[in-house]
């Protein structure tokens, strides 16, 4: 249902002037096509994002997976270092790893599937505020979200959280037609069909909660309306059978390959790290509000307009005010429980957060007002690309540590039949910059008892040695594995990963000279053969 106008209670109508100037700017950008928003966002969101280097751990952690799918040619198990990684599900990898093999191995189509999502918030969102209440707060909306530095700055981190917020947006949005066409009796199956299509493709980029707050946010705006029989027609058989035969069958194969799947994948990720404090980034219950607040500045600093009891009285578009609250509340409360977080969990929050924000402006601007609203939009706008710009900026300029300098400079020396073994901690990017689609030897103590109550790479890989124990063996191996594998004849080359400070920790180090240097990070070669000289007592340096 679209209406023309977007005024708040004891507001005048809008002035021509304002009204005009506004419409001018919008038919300027050509905006009232999605698929031009669209464009622009994904312009404004994508030229940037192969500019610095992958960020550590987690764009070189689900970056690697994606890599690795694609340089073994194997799609179905997710795999780190070789070995199954099912802290996640795959949509995730299965899009970047596509990236990767459509537009080559690089930053920008890694982080193609981040932009992607944000992309489809930004358009989605434009799409359904255009046909719920009007062009005006959908345009306002549209720019407000884009130009946001939390969107901005996920939709340059390639990780599942851009990626699932904008699922969850695409499966809001299309349950929401499918009420809202419901109760204007017109068709609305296919619409529900969607949803239940998009849930499924959410619990394949992030599990349960691509389900859970979805089905959360409908259900909390239909029970607050009371629409009890709308309720229940939304639990459709057909849309139920949908979402199992695109979301189970992965599962299914997985728990059959391995037989412990099940219990860690949704028992232990799903439900028992929900609920424990043993993990790291332990944040208050509050902490989700001033982390929304303060990355969606200067925005965020007109929502003090909403405290007007006025406008929640008011009987326009009240249902869809009770959805963006709910979508709002729901988020927030959902991620604010468990004692672990992280600020990209909050991105489902944004697009409700844009909704209010350009309602209160759209009203503004219909007001006699209007002319300092429109300053206000646009001095804001204006801010928050300048902060993202800077960010950009701050990145290129001084980017975070990484492998990129010497995975580049180890191509040099580097030989098909090399093998790699990183010393005390696995560099997720390494292999990904080498090129070189091979496994490593990790070296760490893995018989550690407090290993099993950490949660960093070494837990991730202990946990995904144990699915295939064999390999597991093989890969993940001790200081003393390490000295005899260099004290019995090796058939090929061997790259020992470390750092300035291994030679303290690797004794043998200390008559060999680094290779490859870059930073804090050292490549050492031992040569195929054996065994070297220093486990005769008579150290031996360099490459022979």
């Amino acid at each position: 249902m679209q209406t023309q106008e977007a005024t708040l209670p004891g507001q005048a109508r809008p002035e021509h002037h304002t009204g005009g100037l506004l419409q001018s700017v919008s038919n300027l950008l050509n905006v009232q096509s999605t698929w031009v928003v669209c464009a622009i966002a994904f312009a404004w969101l994508g030229a940037t994002t192969g500019l610095y280097p992958l960020l550590l751990p987690d764009e070189g952690r689900y970056v690697g997976v994606a890599w690795n799918m694609l340089s073994a040619n194997q799609y179905t198990v997710p795999r780190l270092d070789g070995l199954p990684f099912f802290h996640k599900p795959p949509l995730f990898y299965w899009l970047t790893a596509l990236s990767l093999n459509v537009f080559g191995v690089n930053e920008w189509s890694a982080r193609l599937a981040s932009v992607a999502g944000a992309t489809m918030t930004v358009a989605l969102l434009f799409w359904f505020l255009k046909a719920q209440v009007n062009q005006r707060v959908a345009v306002l909306a549209a720019f407000i979200l884009m130009s946001a530095p939390l969107l901005f700055g996920a939709s340059h981190y390639a990780n599942l959280d851009m990626t699932v917020a904008g699922i969850i947006t695409a499966t809001v949005i299309a349950g929401a037609t499918a009420v809202f066409r419901l109760e204007q009796g017109q068709a609305y199956r296919a619409s529900l069909a969607l949803a239940y299509a998009l849930a499924a493709a959410g619990f394949l980029a992030k599990g349960l909660i691509g389900v859970v707050l979805p089905g959360g946010i409908i259900f909390f705006w239909l029970l607050g309306r009371r629409r009890f029989d709308t309720m229940l027609r939304m639990l459709w058989l057909p849309g139920i059978a949908v979402f199992l035969l695109l979301a189970v069958p992965w599962m299914i194969a997985m728990q059959q390959r391995y037989p412990g799947f099940f219990d860690y994948y949704i028992v232990y990720q799903h439900f028992e790290r929900f609920l424990e404090k043993g993990f790291n980034n332990a944040r208050p219950f509050w902490f989700y509000g001033p982390v929304l607040l303060g990355l969606t500045l200067p925005w965020s600093v007109h929502l003090w307009r909403l405290a007007n009891k006025a406008y929640w009285k008011n009987p326009r578009h009240a249902a869809l005010r009770g959805l963006m609250l709910s979508w709002l509340l729901v988020v927030l409360i959902f991620f604010s429980l468990p004692n672990s977080k992280l600020v990209g969990y909050i991105l489902p929050a944004l697009a409700p957060l844009a909704y209010f924000i350009a309602e209160t402006f759209a009203a503004r601007l219909e007001a006699n007002d209007g002319r300092r609203a429109l300053k206000a939009f646009m001095m804001s706008l204006i801010v928050s690309l300048s902060i993202c710009a800077t960010a950009v900026v701050v990145m290129v300029g001084w980017p975070q540590p990484g492998t990129k300098g010497l995975a580049q400079k180890l191509q040099a020396h580097y030989q098909p039949s090399d093998k790699t073994v990183m010393l005390e901690r696995f560099r997720y990017d390494l292999d990904f910059y080498l090129g070189a689609g091979k496994t490593s030897f990790v070296v760490s103590r893995w018989d550690d008892p407090e290993l099993k109550h950490t949660d960093n790479w070494r837990r991730e890989l202990y946990d995904a040695g144990k699915f295939e124990p064999e390999a597991g063996s093989r890969l993940l191996i001790s200081p003393e594995d390490l000295t005899a594998k260099l004290c019995t004849n090796h058939v090929v080359g061997l790259w020992l990963i470390g750092d300035s400070g291994s030679h303290e920790r690797y004794g043998f180090l200390k008559a060999m000279e680094a290779e490859v240097e870059d930073g804090n990070l050292r490549a050492w070669y031992v040569p195929a053969g054996g065994p070297l000289s220093f486990c005769a007592g008579m150290p031996k340096a360099g490459r022979e």
